[in-house]
Formats: C-alpha cells, sequence, structure tokens
C-alpha cells in the first residue's frame, strides 16, 4: 500500500510539473494572444519600393538589392513589455547580409535590446548575435549558433523588457539574461520609450567573419520574411507614463513577480542553450575591457 501511495503521489507531481512547464512555455506562444498584424502597428520607414506586408498585413518581407535593403518600424513606442516576432531568414549563401529584429530608443545616447542574425556561405550555420545598449554605450554582444536551420521555416523570437530584467528568448527558450543593477551603478534601460524595428540590409564589412566574406549579389534578391508581430506591452505617450509603465499592475503582467526572474525549468533551458550553442560572450572578453569586466558580467546572470 506504501509503495502505491508513493507512485501516486510521483504521478501527480510529474503532472503538476508538466502543467507548470506546460504553461510557462505557453506564455510566449503567439495562438494565446490578440490578433495584430503589421498593417495596423508597423510602418516602412525605409525600403519601402521593393519590400511590402502581405496577406491582409499578417506577413511582411523585407527584401535586399544591389539598389538597397528594407526596414520596419513600430507606429507606437513602448516601455516595457514582451514582443515577439516569427521570422524565416534568407537562405543559401545569406553571407554579408544581417537581418535585425530589435528595439531602440532616439538620440545619441539611445538604449536598445538587439536581435540580429549573421548570415553566412551556404552549408554554414547562422550566427545570432545578441547585444544591448544604455546611454549609448553598448559592446554587450553575446553570439549563439542556432540549434535549427533559421531560413527553412519560422522560429519566433521574442524579447521581454521589464524593469527586472531584459531576457531573449528563441522559441520559448530564453538563451540570455541582462539584469537590473541600477541600484550598484550598472546601466539599466529603464527611461527612454523604444519602438520596435526589423530590417535587412548589406553589413559585408564586418558581418561574416568579420568581413572576409563579403555579399553574392549574383544571388540577389534576398529575402527575409516576417509573420505575426506581437506587442504585448505599455504604449508610451508622453513623460507621465513612465511611472504607470513599471508599476506591478495586472495590467502590467509582464512586470508581474513571476516575470522578475526565470523559474527553475527556464535557468535549465537556459543552461542547456548557453552549454551547447553559445560562441561568444563579452563577459569572458576581458582584453576588450583592457582588464576590468562591466559590473553586471560580476553579478548573478539568470
Amino acid at each position: 500500500m506504501a509503495n502505491i501511495l508513493f507512485l501516486s503521489l510521483a504521478i501527480f507531481i510529474a503532472a503538476l510539473t508538466f502543467v507548470a512547464i506546460y504553461f510557462s512555455a505557453l506564455t510566449f506562444h503567439s495562438d494565446l494572444v490578440d490578433e495584430a498584424n503589421f498593417v495596423k502597428t508597423m510602418y516602412f520607414n525605409w525600403g519601402s519600393q521593393h519590400s511590402s506586408f502581405l496577406d491582409s498585413g499578417d506577413d511582411a518581407t523585407l527584401v535586399l538589392d544591389q539598389t538597397s535593403g528594407s526596414g520596419i518600424k513600430s507606429k507606437t513606442s513602448f516601455l516595457f513589455g514582451s514582443f515577439e516576432m516569427l521570422i524565416k531568414l534568407v537562405p543559401g549563401n545569406s553571407a554579408g547580409t544581417v537581418t535585425a529584429y530589435y528595439l531602440s530608443s532616439n538620440g545619441e545616447k539611445h538604449d536598445e535590446i538587439d536581435f540580429e542574425f549573421l548570415g553566412n556561405k551556404s552549408g554554414q550555420p547562422y550566427i545570432i548575435h545578441t547585444n544591448i545598449y544604455t546611454d549609448g554605450g553598448g559592446g554587450r554582444e553575446q553570439q549563439f549558433y542556432p540549434w535549427f536551420d533559421p531560413s527553412e521555416d519560422y522560429h519566433n523570437y521574442t524579447i521581454h523588457w521589464n524593469p527586472s530584467q531584459v531576457v531573449w528568448y528563441v522559441d520559448s527558450i530564453p538563451i540570455r539574461v541582462y539584469r537590473n543593477y541600477q541600484g550598484e551603478g550598472i546601466p539599466y534601460p529603464n527611461q527612454k520609450p523604444m519602438r520596435v524595428y526589423s530590417s535587412l540590409w548589406n553589413a559585408d564589412s564586418w558581418a561574416t567573419r568579420g568581413g572576409l566574406d563579403k555579399i553574392d549579389w549574383t544571388q540577389s534578391p534576398f529575402v527575409a520574411k516576417l509573420r505575426r508581430f506581437r506587442s504585448r506591452a505599455c504604449a508610451y505617450t508622453g513623460p507621465t507614463d513612465t511611472a504607470q509603465c513599471g508599476a506591478p499592475t495586472p495590467e502590467n503582467w509582464w512586470s508581474s513577480a513571476m516575470y522578475s526572474y526565470l523559474n527553475v525549468d527556464q535557468r535549465r533551458q537556459m543552461n542547456w542553450a548557453r552549454s551547447n550553442y553559445l560562441i561568444y560572450d563579452y563577459c569572458k572578453n576581458i582584453k576588450q575591457f583592457n582588464g576590468f569586466l562591466p559590473g553586471e558580467c560580476l553579478k548573478v546572470q539568470y
């Protein structure tokens, strides 16, 4: 009888654990939130002559050829929230191209949170390049190889930004965290509203093997495909919104206690991604900082 009770209890606990993990993963799945399309939320801020919104605005294409790249920008500024996009990257020989998906404020001392996808020659992996700027200062790059071919199908890339932390997700798996240590003199992006951008552009001066592999224009036009952009976030209309957007209210669900840290399963996923696919971490490049690593590198990362 004791063995039966123990087995039943173990099954019950396992079931609860599965449910918790299941709903945690679903947090960033697009089909659980209200539909919002590109026509309603974004506009082409450059390169519109050869790019377009498709399927009533649910899809978009970004195009790069020898005349121009292209990019879109959100109509609204935000201060904190969850931002996700399904992206299918340029197939084949994409060397020298960069597809970007990022948040950025205005001005010289801007804040910015980046996903950049660095193209490569056919048969070689893309590089997922992440970075964060605060008050105009960047240099916080971390790079990953994807564990899939990002040009074969759409994958979900999410930036979750709140007063406690910034988290980069790939298909609901966290790959990086930047925590708020502003109270210890470490800059954190929590005052400047940002818009959402996505672009495809020529970066063959640096993107692939440090600029050694140039764009093969005989392969152009290069096309990146976007789908189902979601901005579940606090729309910023003026200074009075600064306190409201950061308040831990039910409406600001992205700032609730459960999003102030990674849970046990998310930390396990993070460790898996970083152990297997992290290829560059600025916190390990002491030469870049003349022997003095940035303060956040000496703190708990996640």
